[in-house]
């Protein structure tokens, strides 16, 4: 490379350079790099570490150590002396040897705090090599430790330290905590795996190839980084899927999980349907001319057998009676995924001209977003609670009401004041139910005690229960209203003297309801109406007993007087007219959590993670459940944030 070749590249190095000076001073910004002398104290720092040469990715390198050469360099390393100074001169040789057979050879020397870097020796040689967009340059790095704290980015900062001896690539950065494990996960690494070179490499080049294609769609506007992006695409196709594709390819893929990737980084990401649209927003949907179809075309995903699972039998149910309701109406056809690969199933279903797929298990929810993602036209329902998916819907019940309902009673019906209650998995939305039953048990008995144990963490709950003489027990839902038996492992009910069963009241479900409604709301246009902010935000349904979706059965036992103060907010609660959460709530360590004076929103009941003061008992971790839950668990979290 020529003496003049090397002037040309300063003169536009120095425009560069210019550019973003004149703009960060219009901006009110600083125009040059940080100082790191200027940015830490010693109050900041917990010592230093050697971490010896690394590739430093180059949009990381920000400041020098020293404020000595600050006057030099625009804030992007660019030069802003005269092209006939001295500087100029070292620079433009610096250039003639980076792109000589010889190159640049020498690694830089620099600090590193919080995972940006700060030049100690070879501001010029960052300077030229910037200049030529060069992705990393290498460097012998001081690591700045800071002190421990709660503030997030010292949070996720420390998360990234002991992520480091797995991995060493600078390049993955997460704004929110917890990432590095899901990373590992994602990868099908185990959590302690530390990383070929080749496995660092293979993902630097996805890394890559995949920080082009989110910058093209508009991912420097976005608050989260590239790496949140890559891993929630991660959570939806393979590394090999997506290493595998072509550049186009690559980027029509990151377009289709757009709406997740803005979703996931952006505050709230999920719209709660609490009811079924009204049949007046049907008139008007019909009016303004939304388009509907006359017949779908419906698949049922099923992942257990009905012969042993009353989950499956409770959704099968459902889909009978959305046939029976709707008729010609509809086509159904069941996809059976008994050894648990959904994607064959889901796939097989769009390939058969599927329009609408419900999902009816937890467990397929991420190949549901993968489905989704490849076929955007065709509607797709995961049965599952608060997820923040936009390519899909999902849906549940609010059971907490129905728990309020049955607590009131077993309240009214616990002689010794002690009540026994099993629940299932730790996951969103059930630390609700549990304290929706408690408040209704203290309501009715302000004396009552719930002693509460986990079906997914304790052996055998009811044996231990009976075993502290406690006679009145709530147990599981019945997930078949019409095919529900009073027996032990179901509904509330009190242990005579005798030994002796006197069943007192059943929550229970009516799938055929939801998805009669769901269908309706597609024929009517509702559906789409609801679906116009979905680029925004997920929509998961989240309906309660207004919406006949959740019920209760009463037993013919249950004393008279207790029947009519249960009918009653039976009535209220299906009305909209009462609120078990809006009263004066105290936890177990005896915090406020309502005064009384207002309602809780709905994300708010969901993400319930404490226990009311008359509960004994705990919300178990996962590692403590049996293995078989933990999968669920992991799913349906409470805080999926920590998961």
């Amino acid at each position: 490379m020529s003496r003049q070749e090397a002037a040309e590249q300063y003169a536009l190095a120095l425009k560069r350079g210019q550019k973003y000076y004149k703009n960060a001073v219009n901006q009110g910004n600083y125009p040059y790099p940080q100082v790191l002398d200027e940015i830490l104290d010693e109050s900041m720092s917990a010592g230093s570490v050697e971490i010896g040469l690394v590739s430093i990715p180059s949009e990381t390198i920000v400041g020098t150590r020293s404020a000595g050469r600050r006057a030099a360099f625009a804030g992007n390393f660019m030069p802003l002396l005269g092209e006939e100074t001295e500087f100029a001169m070292k620079w433009m040789s610096l250039c003639e040897a980076h792109l000589s057979d010889e190159g640049i050879r020498d690694p830089i020397r620099c600090y590193e705090y919080l995972g940006r870097f700060y030049v100690a020796e070879g501001n010029k040689r960052v300077s030229v090599l910037k200049s030529y967009d060069a992705p990393s340059i290498p460097g012998i790095v001081t690591r700045i430790l800071p002190v421990y704290s709660d503030d997030p980015v010292i949070q996720r900062y420390y998360e990234f330290m002991e992520f480091y001896p797995l991995c060493s690539l600078y390049q993955i950065r997460f704004s929110k905590t917890g990432c590095y494990q899901k990373l590992q996960k994602a990868m099908g690494y185990e959590k302690d795996h530390v990383w070929s070179t080749d496995e660092e490499r293979a993902f630097l080049a996805l890394y890559s190839r995949f920080q082009s294609a989110y910058t093209r769609l508009g991912g420097a506007s976005l608050p989260g980084t590239v790496s949140d992006a890559l891993l929630i695409c991660l959570q939806v196709f393979s590394f090999q899927e997506l290493k595998a594709l072509s550049s186009d390819e690559l980027r029509k893929t990151l377009e289709s999980l757009w709406p997740d990737i803005k979703s996931g980084v952006l505050p709230s990401a999920i719209s709660v349907s609490t009811a079924p649209e009204s049949k007046e927003k049907g008139l008007i949907n019909k009016i303004i001319g939304i388009a509907r179809p006359d017949h779908l075309k419906v698949a049922f995903i099923y992942a257990y057998d009905p012969q042993v699972s009353a989950w499956t039998r409770a959704h099968i149910q459902g889909e009978r009676e959305l046939a029976k309701e709707l008729g010609d109406k509809v086509s159904i056809q069941e996809y059976w995924a008994l050894d648990h690969d959904y994607e064959r199933a889901m796939t097989n279903a769009v390939e058969d001209g599927a329009e609408l797929i419900f999902a009816t298990t937890p467990q397929m929810i991420g190949v549901c977003r993968k489905i989704a993602a490849l076929n955007p036209s065709v509607r797709i329902m995961a049965c599952a609670l608060s997820q923040p998916y936009t390519g899909l819907r999902t849906y549940y019940s609010r059971t907490y009401e129905a728990k309020f309902i049955t607590g009131a009673i077993a309240g009214a019906m616990a002689k010794e004041d002690r009540i026994g209650y099993i629940s299932g998995y730790p996951i969103v939305g059930v630390p609700a139910e549990i304290n929706a039953f408690a408040l209704g048990a203290q309501m009715t008995n302000p004396r009552a005690r719930i002693d509460l144990l986990w079906s997914s963490e304790t052996p055998d709950p009811l044996v231990e229960l009976l075993e502290r003489k406690i006679t009145v027990i709530s147990n599981r839902d019945a997930t078949d209203p019409k095919h529900a038996h009073w027996a032990l492992d179901w509904g509330t009910y009190r242990l005579r003297e005798d030994g002796s069963l006197q069943p007192l009241a059943l929550p229970c479900w009516d799938w055929g309801r939801f998805y009669v409604q769901v269908v309706q709301s597609i024929f009517s246009g509702a559906w789409d109406a609801l679906g116009k902010n979905q680029e925004k935000q997920a929509i998961n349904y989240w309906w309660g007993m207004g919406s006949g979706v959740i019920d209760v059965q009463f037993s013919s036992e249950l004393p008279i007087g207790i029947r009519r103060l249960a009918e009653h907010l039976v009535h209220d609660l299906r009305g909209g007219w009462f609120d078990p959460f809006c009263c004066p709530i105290l936890d177990q360590d005896g915090v406020q959590r309502n005064d009384g004076s207002h309602s809780f929103t709905p994300d708010e009941i969901m993400r319930i993670d404490w226990l009311c003061e008359n509960v004994n008992g705990h919300i178990p971790a996962p590692e403590n459940l049996r293995p078989e839950a933990v999968e669920t668990a992991r799913i349906l979290a409470i805080h999926p944030e920590n998961n």
